[in-house]
């Protein structure tokens, strides 16, 4: 199995093995250890966004001065934006709210929460296509073994994503199987995402710095629209700090060691 297949494989199999944690686990999660879950994922998230995406889109511009930056800072933008238009037009539901988001509609709450984590997904596997299409395309600038640690990253950060869905399913009263199979099922966008930012990339290899921090701005969108909020409300916010700050080393560890 080559690198290629292995990066855009490993983050859904980091969220299907965090979904099977609902067959080993009682029905609920602590709210301290979700919180810790969660920022994890957000520090995850922060340095993919900056080591693998953003440098390298900078990078990749082959400019010097502020023009190297504009690529890194239109694609982020737009990333941004992406993601509010989205999220503006899915109804989702998120784990720690009663309330749904973006239009009316009538799907059920467990649809709604699937939504919710599916739209957090979008970008990670945006983020794993361009990262493996600029190693495919412009290896000078971002290697296999560095998109295949960003791959590692997401897949790392995703298997507490997929029991933060499949444990609040199962208390919810679903069965484990249904549990597993929504917690899966919510990372199945990322592969899917990949191999689509692979295929597009390939045909117009000069929009790829563009790509790759427009991925950078999708996912800072998440992180600062829905993890960092979530692990800051209520009780136990100093976990999700903690989370985070781990989260954010061990990506920026993976990304120098491997990159």
């Amino acid at each position: 199995m080559n690198g290629l297949t292995i990066g855009i494989l490993l983050p859904f199999l980091g969220t299907t093995l965090g979904a099977a944690c609902v067959f080993l686990m009682v029905k609920s999660i602590a709210p301290r250890l979700q919180k810790t879950l969660t920022g994890f994922a957000a520090g995850v998230m922060v340095a993919a966004s900056v080591w693998s995406l953003l440098i390298p889109s900078i990078e990749m511009s082959g400019k010097e001065g502020l023009p190297s930056i504009i690529p890194a800072a239109v694609g982020f933008m737009t990333g941004i934006l992406f993601l509010l238009f989205l999220d503006s037009i899915i109804p989702h539901q998120h784990l720690d709210s009663d309330h749904s988001e973006g239009p009316k509609s009538h799907l059920s709450k467990t649809a709604k929460l699937v939504f919710a984590v599916t739209l957090h997904n979008i970008p990670e596997g945006m983020a794993v296509g361009v990262a493996l299409a600029g190693a495919l395309e412009h290896n000078s600038y971002m290697s296999m073994a560095g998109a295949v640690a960003l791959s590692i990253g997401i897949a790392i950060q995703n298997f507490p994503e997929g029991a933060i869905v499949s444990m609040p399913l199962r208390s919810a009263g679903n069965s484990r199987l249904k549990s597993f199979a929504m917690g899966t099922l919510s990372g199945v966008v990322e592969p899917i995402g990949a191999i689509l930012t692979i295929l597009l990339a390939s045909f117009v290899v000069p929009i790829l710095p563009y790509l790759l921090s427009f991925a950078a701005g999708a996912m800072i969108y998440v992180v600062v629209e829905e993890l960092i909020p979530e692990t800051q409300e209520g009780s136990h916010s100093n976990m999700g700090t903690i989370g985070f700050a781990v989260g954010f080393l061990l990506m920026m560890a993976l990304d120098v060691v491997l990159g």
